[in-house]
């Protein structure tokens, strides 16, 4: 809440929702930490995928490209079980060892 002098007198306002509460007291509050404007974010319209990729067919479209991760996904003395996802239509299955 930041401190605001108005004719009624001193209140505490709110920047989030802008609620307004009396203050008795300007002088005993201050601003201790200022904020900086936020960078705007670029924003990138083609889907990058950083996964590495596999020649693997896609059960659902027969396209022979997917990208894949490794999960464990049971506990730790079982394999790890394998994720893919077609490049093509974006099908995601997963193989188990």
């Amino acid at each position: 809440m930041l401190p605001q002098r108005i004719k009624e007198g001193p209140i505490l306002v709110c920047t989030g929702c802008g609620y307004a509460i009396k203050a008795d007291n300007l002088d005993s509050y201050k601003l201790v930490e200022k904020t900086k404007k936020k960078d705007e974010l670029a924003v990138i319209e083609k889907d990058i995928s950083v996964l590495p990729t596999a020649r693997v067919k896609c059960p659902k479209c027969g396209h022979e490209k997917a990208s894949w991760w490794i999960r464990q996904t049971r506990s730790a003395d079982e394999p790890s079980t394998r994720f893919y996802r077609c490049v093509k239509c974006g099908h995601t299955w997963r193989e188990y060892a």
